[in-house]
C-alpha cells in the first residue's frame, strides 16, 4: 500500500465537485483513479510543489484502488523507475499525490469535459 489515507487539498476537492456534476459519477474514488492515470499518461514529472491536504475530502487507500490497489501501486512504481527515481515509500507516496492532484487539475482544466461521455473519449486517446 502506497499511503494509508489520501486526503486532497481544498481546491482540488472544488474541482472533483465540479466534476462529478458534469460527468454524473458520484463517487470521488473513481474521479481520483482517472485523474491518476491521466497524470501518468502524461509520461512527465509533475511540478514538485508543496500540496496542502486542507480538505476534508479524505479516503483510504483501499478506497481509492479497491480490489485494483495492488496494479494502482505496480503503475506507480513503473512510472518511478520509467522517470528514473527511487522506488522507496516515502518517493511513491510523494509521486502519487503529485499526480493525483496534478490529473485532477487537467482533468478539470481541459474545458472538454462536459458530461460522462467526454471523459471516456479522453480515455480512449
Amino acid at each position: 500500500m502506497i499511503i494509508k489515507q489520501i486526503r486532497l487539498s481544498q481546491q482540488s476537492k472544488e474541482k472533483l465537485s465540479r466534476l462529478k456534476g458534469k460527468t454524473g459519477i458520484k463517487n470521488w474514488n473513481v474521479l481520483c483513479r482517472w485523474a491518476l492515470c491521466y497524470s501518468l499518461s502524461e509520461k512527465t514529472l509533475p511540478t514538485d510543489i508543496p500540496i496542502t491536504a486542507d480538505s476534508n475530502l479524505e479516503m483510504s487507500w483501499y478506497t481509492f484502488g479497491g480490489e485494483y490497489g495492488e496494479v494502482y501501486e505496480a503503475l506507480m512504481k513503473a512510472w518511478c523507475i520509467e522517470m528514473g527515481l527511487p522506488t522507496d515509500d516515502r518517493t511513491i507516496e510523494k509521486y502519487f499525490m503529485l499526480n493525483l492532484e496534478r490529473g485532477i487539475a487537467h482533468l478539470c482544466g481541459t474545458g472538454f469535459i462536459k458530461n460522462i461521455q467526454d471523459l471516456l473519449k479522453l480515455a480512449e486517446e
